[in-house]
């Protein structure tokens, strides 16, 4: 078998023809494809974590009147780890899915409607991205999406769970209800952490959820083009 020459070694091979420059398209966007699907699997993959967490806290703290409601509030530390993990993994993402979504927006789109106006140096930009990829989504977007989706359920079901838990100690009635305020804010304590100061903690955590879930942000990106998104 003849060994390449010297100089043919690291040079680099452009389409010389349009079958190959579509050959070349065809194979990008499916590989830019692949990368995206793999990080759209890290997301349900973690989404299926917190169910899972939350399922079993709430079999752990209401299936016995031995289970403190501090469990629950555990579960929502650990749910909130989830929610940062997960939004990280959707900015990894929206980077592939940026990508691919721009070249379905100028060159796809145009072959089936040639009218259609590309956006202004839309290769420049692509070709920028692939030598210096960068976030098109902030964190505190990211967070606000995916609480959207998702994780607003997950967290009001631990709060309801929680009150509950809180409300009645001990569904058997061996642990008196609580059947007044004073009752309710005594049952909230944690050790020597009083109710009122548990209560506030909740709170602040909640007003922070609502914040971030319905806080308007400038959309960016692919979220600045149709309202399909994950």
């Amino acid at each position: 078998m003849q060994e390449p020459a010297a100089s043919e070694i690291g040079r680099v091979y452009f389409p010389s023809s349009p079958g190959e420059f579509i050959t070349l398209f065809a194979h990008f966007h499916r590989a830019e494809i692949a990368r995206m699907a793999g990080w759209r699997d890290r997301i349900d993959r973690t989404t299926n974590w917190a169910i899972t967490l939350v399922a079993a806290m709430l079999s752990v703290s209401l299936s016995t009147s031995n289970a403190h409601h501090s469990v629950l509030m555990f579960a929502m530390v650990l749910a909130f780890f989830l929610l940062m993990i997960e939004s990280r993994r959707y900015r990894f993402f929206d980077v592939y899915r940026s990508r691919v979504r721009r070249l379905e927006r100028n060159y796809y789109a145009k072959l089936f409607d040639p009218g259609l106006e590309a956006e202004r140096d839309w290769l420049r930009t692509m070709a920028a991205d692939l030598q210096t990829p960068t976030f098109v989504m902030s964190m505190a977007e990211a967070v606000s999406r995916r609480l959207r989706r998702n994780y607003i359920w997950i967290f009001l079901i631990l709060l309801g769970a929680w009150a509950l838990k809180v409300t009645f100690p001990s569904f058997s009635g061996e642990i008196p209800a609580a059947l007044s305020f004073q009752d309710w804010v005594r049952n909230a304590g944690v050790g020597p952490v009083s109710g009122w100061i548990i209560s506030a903690i909740i709170v602040g955590f909640y007003g922070w959820i609502v914040v971030a879930a319905f806080r308007t942000h400038r959309h960016q990106g692919e979220l600045a083009h149709g309202d399909a998104h994950v």
